[in-house]
């Protein structure tokens, strides 16, 4: 066969030639890369799927962001099965919005693609002091945005034109006086009421069970008395400082780093100042600012006359009101203390000189320069430890991607032990105890993280003992585990639990007679009320209500019909018991101050531009046949596998 194919090399390349340009007509590039795509199509909108690759690149990102924006955020919140499918959401949403702005052919001119950019204060604070774009910066702020600056300028021109199609509703949404204070006054209307608790432990003393019972409660219930699954880990973790251990420095290397760094590392240099500043900010006009600099030259003029006379003339002239009583000291500063014309100037000039005039944002300064603090330049000996943990950290980080790669293939190729991958990269092989899906809460680090602690209880990690692959679990950190003892859930038996199934067991009973008995009370209530109830009590959802009647309670009483009063209600509290209310009467809520009412009617009137803008959402969501094929996870799920 090979040397059939060796002998017709041309006749083998016509075939291949014929097969494969008819199927790159027939179904494209695009469509090579569809098949190719990563994983299954969670969701579509219209022809256009999304695939599980596109979710987790995007939640990667997002989780990314968040963590950036608060590191202390708790990384289970990021992990979650709902944060995962807020991120699918939020993909649709993206799509569905897309889908609109090319069906209403919506565009962004170029002139108001500037002013968006104009207004940007990122991209201000990329401006030269003369006012115009640092190309370089900008090139560089967005790479570091993962695109070229026309991608960025795509980017923020798509954003645009997909914000035109909500913008409408946003911006002409509104909540009349009359309106919103129909909807105000009922939100926040008081009732005043008498309320009759029963208590489930007003019935415990009541309920004095058999063994019987108990056996019959625990039989009825094992899946409340469950032993959770456990397993005793080993684990490695590849970070920047176990890559540090294994980087040997010679003598050699250090003196040179030390030769090319001294002045660095000995200390930043210093300078003491003082300034004369005439005001003329940016927002001043061309006039005011020409005044203002023809005055800086004469003062200029002056004390270069007479350089003794600088304190003088700052505390005359100098418009810092800072520094001006001192005769313009601004004592010692460091480099980056200053705005950037001032500091070049300063750090420019020698020791008693004066600058000539230095414009900046607040206007023009005179600056001299009283005294230079040079850092003395340490030792070798005395910078050594500094320079071996910074050449380690160089060195470590350069190294880290090659044992990474190391490290990865090692945990996969003997998928059976750690140990032969840690003997290898010198890595401590640690180990952990009765670790659990969820993990405790006293659990720290790397065993408590939710990524790991999915992958240790996979189904291959399970039941076959395997390595779990190597996983990232931050910067520069790769961790991989193996179970090492497997404890499957179990039902406990009920020696073990016994007092706590009595206890459930009391619980639930008296719940059912507090219940009971409330429900009773209700129906003789309504037919003949009691002499005596409760003293009366104000409910509301506005400022000054009792903490004592929240959440369900409080939501069925101001839900309740008050068309006929007095009314009575019973309320099941679950665990808590059953609550029987009288609503005596109607109070009118109290009047709010022109502001609070003011900033009401203006929240009103956002919610009503929320409502708006979700409910013309989901218009278009069905008009693009939007298809979530994946299913909505409940609050409390597990953390999704990656």
């Amino acid at each position: 066969m090979f040397d059939f194919v060796r002998k017709h090399t041309k006749v083998m390349m016509f075939l291949m030639f014929l097969l494969i340009i008819p199927a790159f007509v027939l179904v494209g590039v695009d469509g090579f890369r569809r098949i190719n795509a990563a994983g299954d199509v969670v969701a579509k909108v219209g022809s256009h799927s999304i695939v599980q690759g596109d979710w987790d690149a995007a939640h990667k990102n997002e989780v990314d962001r968040m963590r950036q924006q608060m590191p202390n955020l708790d990384a289970k919140m990021l992990d979650s099965a709902p944060a995962r499918y807020n991120t699918l959401e939020r993909l649709v949403r993206e799509r569905v919005l897309a889908e609109a702005v090319q069906d209403a052919h919506l565009t962004t001119s170029d002139n108001r693609l500037a002013r968006e950019l104009q207004q940007d204060p990122t991209i201000a604070s990329l401006r030269k002091p003369d006012g115009s774009l640092d190309v370089e910066r900008y090139r560089q702020f967005a790479a570091s945005q993962g695109v070229s600056p026309e991608g960025l300028e795509a980017r923020v021109r798509n954003a645009l034109s997909v914000r035109q199609v909500e913008s409408g509703l946003q911006a002409t949404a509104f909540s009349p006086k009359s309106v919103a204070d129909v909807a105000l006054n009922a939100f926040f209307e008081k009732r005043e009421v008498q309320l009759t608790r029963f208590s489930p432990s007003d019935y415990a003393s009541k309920v004095n069970p058999t063994d019987a019972d108990i056996d019959a409660f625990y039989q009825a219930n094992a899946g409340l008395f469950q032993a959770p699954e456990s397993a005793d880990v080993e684990y490695l973790v590849l970070d920047l400082e176990s890559v540090k251990k294994s980087i040997t420095l010679n003598e050699q290397d250090l003196k040179a780093y030390y030769e090319q760094n001294a002045t660095r590392l000995s200390g930043k240099e210093e300078r003491r100042a003082s300034h004369i500043l005439i005001n003329a900010p940016k927002t001043a006009s061309e006039a005011e600012r020409k005044k203002a600099r023809e005055r800086a030259d004469a003062i200029l003029a002056e004390v270069r006359k007479a350089p003794d006379s600088f304190a003088d003339s700052a505390r005359k002239n100098s418009q810092d009101p800072g520094s001006a009583p001192n005769g313009g000291d601004l004592d010692f500063f460091g480099r980056g203390a200053m705005v950037k014309p001032f500091e070049e100037a300063a750090f420019a000039l020698k020791k008693g000189e004066i600058s000539a005039v230095v414009e900046s944002d607040f206007g023009f300064h005179i600056i001299k320069v009283t005294d230079i603090k040079a850092p003395k330049q340490r030792s070798f000996e005395e910078l050594r430890a500094s320079i071996e943990a910074d050449l380690k950290t160089q060195q470590a980080q350069r190294k880290f991607a090659e044992v990474a790669e190391t490290f990865t293939n090692g945990v996969y190729e003997q998928s059976d032990a750690l140990k032969p991958i840690a003997e290898r990269l010198k890595l401590d092989l640690k180990t952990a105890s009765h670790l659990q899906r969820t993990p405790n809460p006293s659990i720290k680090g790397v065993v408590a993280n939710p990524k790991f602690l999915a992958a240790i209880f996979s189904a291959d990690s399970v039941e076959k003992k395997r390595n779990t692959e190597a996983l990232e679990l931050g910067a520069n950190q790769l961790v991989a585990g193996r179970i090492t003892q497997y404890t499957p859930a179990r039902t406990l038996a009920l020696s073990e639990v016994k007092a706590n199934v009595r206890e459930r067991l009391i619980a639930s009973r008296s719940t059912e007679m507090a219940r009971t008995e409330g429900a009773a009370q209700l129906a003789a209530w309504k037919a003949a009320a009691p002499a005596k109830l409760a003293e009366s009590a104000v409910v509301s959802r506005g400022p000054g209500q009792s903490k004592s009647i929240q959440g369900s309670l409080q939501n069925a009483i101001l839900r309740a019909d008050p068309t006929s009063l007095p009314a009575w209600i019973g309320v099941d509290l679950a665990e808590q018991g059953y609550a029987v209310v009288r609503i005596n009467k109607v109070l009118p809520r109290d009047a709010a101050e022109a502001a609070t009412a003011a900033q009401e009617q203006q929240q009103l009137a956002q919610w009503v531009a929320s409502a708006e803008t979700q409910a013309y959402y989901n218009t278009l969501k069905d008009r693009f046949k939007v298809q979530m094929k994946v299913q909505r996870p409940s609050k409390d799920a597990a953390p999704a596998t990656e």
